[in-house]
């Protein structure tokens, strides 16, 4: 049996054929998939799919990435959305700072953010100080999370993208308190162990398969077998030979079939380890 960890299930691109999907995930082993929300519409769309579905499960929080938009208090409707028993943790939340406010003043003025010797303009000097702002309130919304998980006992779902040292910062006064899965882990060994030795995981997506993915393949064959899990984060990042499509939580024993050649065993062994790690972080069992 395998597990699909990290899924969007309540995005538009399976509006029209969910159950197919799961009759598909079924089909290749994929016995459980756990629907991530990304904001609080997200999160309440995600536990109606797995009150619907007896194979989907809810993570219910709100990705950094929605932080403009969020309601000032994002906290009592997780709070009171978590009550659902459905729900298996929250997240997913973290840091992201893939497009900054300075970037985008760079684009717009096709400014070279590394030329040197450049002046800033005012809208560069204010693009900066709106950066510190976002990322400000990003790790607000990060802590209030990670409290919340700690609160309700339940393990969280981290986002994580060009936010490497301020992700861990964050995290690591929550070590023994909580634990977390860096989900699409993307990094090299050496951060792999610096999220192990805190007593986190992580995750693999369909990057493992990727020509370009050798240094994550890497990791995969490296680490500790009973320290990751598998995941799709469908509909995004589609694995090899299905790159550029839709991807589907099926999917997940592509991913799986390719941790297990990178570590010269089996698929079994692959599924056997990751579900028992999944069923040990995710509460599948609230009553």
């Amino acid at each position: 049996m395998l597990i699909d960890t990290h899924a969007h299930l309540d995005f538009p691109e399976f509006a029209n054929d969910l159950e197919d999907v799961l009759r598909h995930a079924e089909q290749a082993d994929v016995k459980r998939v756990i629907t991530i929300g990304t904001s609080i519409q997200s999160s309440r769309r995600a536990i109606e799919l797995a009150e619907r579905y007896a194979s989907v499960y809810a993570a219910i929080g709100v990705h950094p990435s929605h932080v403009e938009k969020a309601e000032d208090d994002v906290i009592t409707p997780l709070r009171e959305l978590a009550k659902n028993p459905r729900v298996v943790a929250i997240g997913e939340m973290g840091l992201d700072y893939h497009h900054l406010p300075s970037e985008e003043v760079a684009k717009e003025k096709q400014v070279q953010v590394m030329t040197a010797l450049r002046s800033e303009t005012d809208e560069e000097i204010e693009a900066q100080i709106r950066d510190g702002a976002y990322k400000s309130k990003q790790a607000s919304l990060f802590q209030q999370q990670l409290d919340l998980g700690v609160e309700l006992g339940l393990n969280v779902v981290i986002h994580q993208r060009d936010a490497w040292e301020d992700t861990l910062r964050i995290m690591r006064p929550y070590t023994g308190k909580l634990r977390g899965v860096f989900h699409c882990f993307g990094g090299s060994l050496n951060e792999a162990n610096e999220v192990l030795d805190l007593d986190h995981l992580i995750s693999f997506t369909g990057v493992v398969t990727f020509k370009n993915g050798v240094a994550v393949r890497e990791v995969a064959a490296q680490i500790p077998l009973w320290k990751f899990m598998v995941e799709t984060d469908c509909p995004y990042l589609a694995p090899v030979p299905f790159r550029g499509k839709r991807s589907e939580p099926a999917y997940t024993r592509i991913v799986a079939e390719t941790v297990a050649a990178a570590r010269g065993i089996s698929l079994q062994e692959v599924a056997e380890a990751t579900t028992e790690t999944a069923e040990g972080f995710f509460q599948f069992n609230r009553t």
